[in-house]
């Protein structure tokens, strides 16, 4: 009953669902084409004026093109204000001093010194006499993206940080990089290149598949929370706005040596198995995007394009271009090792794997606002319980079928 999955205020829905790590990290060179920029586009269905930003960044052979996104403006028959949090006296971010800022106020160093770093996105692309990087701060992506756009040379050779987003778009899962930080990078070798991303998931008794032997992959199916503030075209439900944590299915992968069925056991044991409710753990991993282009000659031109090219509106390179086609691209999140971070007092930290067993019942997990009755809605209250399942029966050696037959 998705009822019981769901806590209200007086206008708004939330979820007992906590966000955790979504992060990426790319280090390569600069991709720009007549595509990258938008600037001071013009909304057709209001007043509003952006930038648009869509960076690949080139980080090797491995891992291709990685493509990066971000989206800001204003709006120009209105007051225009952005939301931010303050610091605390020790300089630290303060989530709980929430303000708004005036959008004319937005570069007034004397405000800006009162604002939270991570309110700010960042940019180092010009160096000073000495030769050191000097980076700007920008509370507004429209700016960021105009200084961007005004000092990013193609082809160098950038660290590129940002969030993963995910959404639902034509009923699948899309997972956005939208950047925070574009500075130069001191790599000087390709091979130092990389593509990684850290990202927190939930895991359930089924989230490890079937093994694809060809491939030597294990998917993870796992789910991931990301915030939403509508769901299947709609911004509220029952006369409630949608506006909350929710969860996304998302197929990871993990690499394993098919040879080695005593290591991979360890490994299913020790970091995906799942013995009751929700596992959340945190993956450190690469993205990995690209695929094979096939090579059209003019032999496989359509008679009706060879026409055109003989008509001259097209020259024969030109149709060629037109006619190439990339041959299954793929955008692939492999995992690598679970993230270990330092924890206790100041003076007695330990590394541990940052994983958490028992975080959620499964049902916990629903967050369905399309199928919710009337009746689910008159009851209200929100299961947070972490009690066991009378069913703990996992055994130690209980593996998915295929690991029996390697």
């Amino acid at each position: 009953r998705t009822g019981k999955l769901m806590a209200k205020n007086n206008n708004v829905y939330v979820s007992s669902l906590k966000k955790g790590k979504a992060q990426f990290v790319l280090i390569g060179e600069a991709k720009i084409n007549d595509y990258t920029y938008k600037i001071d586009e013009k909304s057709d269905k209001s007043d509003w004026i952006y930038n648009s930003l869509n960076l690949g960044v080139l980080c090797g052979e491995k891992h291709g093109t990685i493509y990066t996104e971000l989206m800001g403006g204003y709006g120009c028959e209105r007051e225009n204000v952005i939301y931010v949090h303050g610091k605390t006296e020790e300089g630290r971010d303060d989530f709980d001093n929430r303000f708004e800022i005036n959008w004319e106020d937005r570069n007034n160093e004397t405000i800006l010194e009162s604002i939270g770093d991570l309110c700010f996105l960042t940019a180092g692309l010009e160096k000073d006499k000495f030769g050191k990087v000097v980076y700007k701060k920008f509370l507004s992506a429209y700016d960021f993206i105009n200084y961007v756009k005004e000092n990013l040379t193609p082809n160098t050779v950038v660290n590129v940080k940002g969030n993963l987003k995910y959404s639902i778009y034509n009923g699948n899962v899309q997972t956005k990089k939208e950047v925070n930080s574009i500075v130069l990078s001191k790599v000087d070798s390709v091979d130092k290149y990389k593509a990684n991303f850290t990202q927190t998931m939930l895991l359930t008794r089924d989230s490890v598949g079937e093994v694809d032997k060809e491939k030597s992959i294990l998917p993870i199916y796992a789910k991931v929370v990301d915030y939403t503030n509508g769901w299947n075209g709609k911004t509220e439900y029952n006369g409630k706005l949608i506006k909350c944590n929710v969860t996304y299915p998302k197929t990871f992968e993990y690499e394993i040596d098919l040879e080695n069925k005593e290591l991979v056991n360890k490994i299913i044991s020790k970091v995906f198995k799942v013995k009751k409710n929700v596992t959340e753990i945190t993956f450190e991993g690469d993205l990995i995007e690209g695929g094979a282009v096939v090579t059209t000659t003019i032999d496989d031109v359509p008679d009706d394009i060879k026409e055109l090219i003989a008509m001259g509106i097209y020259t024969e390179e030109e149709a060629i271009a037109k006619c190439s086609v990339n041959n299954g691209t793929k955008k692939r999140m492999v995992i690598r090792r679970p993230l270990i971070i330092m924890k206790g007092d100041e003076d007695a930290k330990v590394p541990v794997i940052q994983k958490f067993e028992d975080k959620y019942k499964e049902e916990e997990l629903v967050f369905d606002f399309m199928t919710a009755s009337d009746e689910d809605e008159e009851d209200e209250d929100v299961n947070n319980s972490r009690e066991s399942d009378d069913d703990d029966s996992a055994s130690e050696d209980s593996m998915p079928s295929w690991m029996k037959n390697l």
